[in-house]
């Protein structure tokens, strides 16, 4: 830091005498926000041949620039900037940052906007150089708060002050939430991170918002204010930068937190700060209110009081830096700078940038080397000043000053190829809000530079290029802000409902079901049931839900009345058990009463009341029992009315719809069971109808349904064998015989197995060579397969030596009966326990004891009793 090093001091007096050397009117205009101040100065500048007008905020010099445009013409006016100069031949008025203000200029018209920013420690010393020096040929306006009256009487004696009370009432609102913020509400927070998160949740439950830093380009700033004040959306969210001067629509402002980073360290925000900032409601005779919101504390009624009453402490002292530099050499610069204030009142303030700057680059020897003489040490005080927008706390600026600097000694003018390799380094829209903003920075930085006719050859077309670049990035930062920040869809919707306008919202189901609210897509409608937009999300989600209720009212009864008249052919039955109807799930099966009814519910819907859903309900049963009598006709006609003899099998057989296994019908109803379409088989009585593939699906449906269980996925049609596994039951029920490691078709193994078993009704015969192909299995599963037929093959018996012929082949024959191995006996049960002494069955007990066994065989010994 240079001011630790020993440096001789020279106190310096302030000029407190007008740079023209007339005596012209000065006065200061003091008072809170919203009394027309600068609207003041504006129009006494105007009634002026010519003026300057100096602004705290490039965004501010924009802004007027603008409005004095349009009231004196383009080829009047001026901007000049750090970063931005437009300047026409025949400018008489200019619109300027306060440090920018070409105070070489002779004007009628001087004025300087929020004059107390004197007292501010970074900045102040620029602010009280204009107020001890900057005057205009016949007026001078100071505008500014009430808080630095007493010290701006002191320093310039001769001063009218005029103060001017408030247009409109400032009143404290107390805490609110977010949600609960009311619309045209300004959100004020002190850090990127907090902005970013608070717009984020403005943008969930309200809608969106604008957003506007510091850090903005007046052409983003511009677009997001554009947006706010038409009504796009109707939240704002900002750091301090609106304190100064921004004119918006505001009725009330929100204080997220009472802390910032002031460059130096985190402080509490001061009374007047706060005033500044909360003096953005209420703007023109409109009162305004503030309060605080999110994770704020709330103010505390001192605080409160002072700022509704516009009440606060004067200023005590101003900043001040020495502006008589001394160029001769840049120890005696860094010594000029480090003069002490010349009069009481006046305090230094934070070290400048530009003045660390210069300290730094003093200590090298290559610098100091170049920095001889006057105008060498005043080239590099004028590289020391360009403006560190980056902030990055390294030694960047410093290296770029540096260079700058160099480049100038040695060549009078910088590098056009250094300047165009910056440039096209930053000719980028890449990258998030972040990093746009940062890419920003860097464009101000070299727009200040290039801004700097002495510095170029040829300025014009690297400011344009500059101004090109900046209106690029700026554009995309806009659309990155509006694509993150801002659902107007959900804004319009939240001023309408909030508005209590819902009687006059125009809303409509499209014939695909999509939902428009106020020609806004909200969702879409699938069967009885509202699916909002998905990108929405959470109070938004309610929101669209309240919506779309309206058009919702009249729609669902509609469509309800439609489903209930419905065709058969308006519904179908899915892979997970549900009905379908118009390309939605309405209703889902489940277990019923018997199993060929299947019960029927009607999916959750919050548009359906009772009535309706019973009736929905009785109309899909009645298309499920329609399906499955159609699917299963042949069944159903036998079950219709079975002969008297067969109804306990045809019962049964309904029950295990239409395959039953292990039954052996006497052979006297295998006829009756033929004539109605039932086979009796050795494995199963089976309806084959029921085998076919649409009949089969709804079997599986059924099958399921009963059991509690997802739908099995059935295998194609046609074939005869598939892989074994899985449920055997469920397989046989199917019409799918086990075998070994594969599964049968049913009706191929029991018309295989009557064929092959009259083939070797008399003795074995030659192995069939097809057996493998008709079965659509692998040779080798061949045995197992014929194991469950009943069928075994003798493998061909070998010659014996000394024979001659061809061998024996295969042979197919019964399979072998196992023998049946004898069970022991079971153990005689043991004997009852005898009753109790004293038990009344005591008696009979003893009389069974004492009674003849019975005859139960005719013995010889009872033969010749009887005879």
């Amino acid at each position: 830091m240079f001011k630790n090093r020993c440096l001789q001091r020279t106190a310096i007096a302030p000029t407190l005498t007008p740079m023209s050397g007339f005596s012209p009117r000065v006065k200061a205009v003091l008072g809170p926000t919203n009394t027309g101040k600068t609207h003041l100065a504006i129009e006494r500048m105007l009634g002026h041949s010519s003026g300057i007008i100096g602004f705290p905020l490039r965004l501010l010099a924009r802004e007027n620039y603008d409005r004095m445009v349009a009231r004196k013409g383009l080829k009047n006016v001026a901007l000049i900037t750090g970063e931005e100069k437009i300047v026409p031949p025949g400018a008489k008025y200019f619109s300027c940052t306060v440090e920018a203000m070409p105070l070489d200029r002779r004007v009628e018209f001087l004025a300087v906007d929020e004059i107390q920013l004197c007292a501010d420690a970074d900045r102040g010393h620029i602010f009280t150089d204009r107020l001890l020096h900057a005057r205009g040929l016949v007026e001078t306006m100071f505008l500014g708060a009430e808080t630095i009256r007493r010290l701006l009487k002191r320093l310039i004696p001769d001063a009218e002050i005029e103060t001017r009370p408030r247009l409109s009432e400032l009143s404290y609102a107390g805490p609110a939430k977010l949600s609960r913020l009311p619309p045209r509400s300004a959100i004020v927070a002190f850090s990127s991170t907090e902005v970013y998160a608070i717009a984020e949740a403005v943008r969930r439950r309200r809608g969106g918002c604008a957003v506007v830093m510091g850090r903005l380009s007046p052409r983003t700033r511009n677009a997001q204010v554009a947006l706010y004040q038409a009504k796009e959306v109707d939240f704002l969210v900002a750091t301090d930068a609106i304190g100064m001067g921004l004119n918006m629509d505001v009725d009330h402002v929100g204080f997220a937190g009472l802390s910032k980073f002031d460059g130096h360290r985190p402080r509490l925000l001061l009374a007047p700060e706060v005033a500044q900032i909360a003096g953005r409601a209420g703007r023109g005779m409109r009162d305004g209110t503030f309060g605080v919101t999110a994770n704020c504390p709330p103010l505390a009624d001192e605080l409160v009081n002072a700022v509704e009453s516009h009440a606060f402490e004067p200023l005590e002292q101003l900043c001040w830096r020495n502006s008589d530099l001394d160029f001769a050499s840049t120890d005696t610069l860094l010594a000029s700078l480090m003069a002490p204030p010349p009069v009481q009142g006046l305090v230094r303030g934070q070290d400048a940038t530009d003045a660390m700057t210069l300290a730094t680059l003093s200590m090298d020897p290559d610098i100091r080397r170049a920095a001889q003489g006057r105008i060498a040490t005043k080239m590099l005080w004028d590289a020391c000043q360009i403006p560190d927008f980056r902030k990055l706390a390294n030694d960047w600026h410093a290296k770029l000053c540096a260079r700058v600097f160099t480049h100038l000694r040695q060549d009078k003018t910088l590098p056009v190829d250094w300047i165009a390799g910056q440039f096209e380094g930053l000719d980028k829209t890449e990258g998030d809000i972040d990093t746009l903003m940062q890419r920003l920075a860097d464009v101000r930085v070299w727009a200040y530079i290039t801004a700097r006719a002495d510095w170029m050859k040829d300025a014009t077309p690297w400011q344009n290029r500059a101004r090109e670049i900046e209106d690029k990035i700026s554009d995309t930062l806009h659309e990155k802000l509006m694509a993150r920040f801002v659902d107007k869809r959900a804004a319009h919707l939240t001023r309408r409902l909030e508005a209590k306008e819902t009687e006059d919202l125009l809303s409509v189901v499209s014939a695909r079901g999509v939902v428009l609210v106020e020609g806004h897509e909200v969702g879409h409608v699938d069967g009885f049931n509202f699916y909002p937009d998905p990108s929405t999300q959470g109070q938004e989600k309610k929101l669209v839900l309240r919506a779309a209720r309206r058009a919702l009212a009249q729609e669902m009864p509609r469509r309800i009345l439609r489903a209930e008249t419905a065709e058969d052919s308006a519904f179908s039955i899915t892979d997970t058990q549900k009905i379908m109807w118009e390309g939605a799930e309405i209703a889902k099966l489940r277990k019923g009463t018997s199993i060929l009814r299947p019960a029927v519910e009607i999916l959750p819907s919050e548009f359906i009341d009772g009535a309706a859903r019973e009736r929905l309900r009785l109309r899909i049963a009645t298309f499920m029992a329609s399906s499955v009598d159609a699917k299963l006709v042949a069944l159903n006609a036998v079950m219709a009315d079975p002969p008297p003899p067969l109804r306990g099998l045809v019962h049964r057989l309904g029950e295990a719809l239409g395959v039953l296994p292990g039954e052996a019908p006497p052979q006297a109803d295998k006829a009756a069971l033929k004539s109605l379409g039932i086979m009796a088989g050795s494995f199963a009585v089976f309806m084959p109808a029921l085998l076919k593939p649409h009949a089969a699906a709804m079997r599986a449906l059924l099958w399921a349904l009963w059991n509690g269980v997802e739908t099995p996925k059935l295998p194609p049609a046609g074939l005869v064998s598939i892989p074994g596994g899985g449920n055997p039951d469920f397989a046989l029920m199917m019409g799918w015989l086990p075998a070994g490691p594969v599964m049968i078709r049913l009706d191929i193994a029991e018309k295989l197995g009557r064929e092959w078993h009259y083939l070797i009704r008399k003795h074995p015969v030659p192995l069939p060579p097809n057996l493998a192909s008709r079965l659509s299995i692998k040779p080798d599963a061949l045995p197992a397969v014929l194991n469950v037929l009943g069928l075994r093959i003798i493998p061909a018996a070998t010659l014996r030596e000394g024979v001659f012929g061809p061998p024996a082949p295969p042979m197919l024959a019964r399979r072998k009966h196992q023998p049946v191995k004898p069970t022991a006996a079971a153990p005689p049960p043991p004997p009852p326990e005898p009753p109790p002494a004293d038990s009344p069955f005591a008696a009979l007990a003893a009389l069974k004891l004492r009674a003849p066994a019975p005859v139960t065989a005719a013995t010889p010994h009872n033969k010749r009793r009887a005879s």
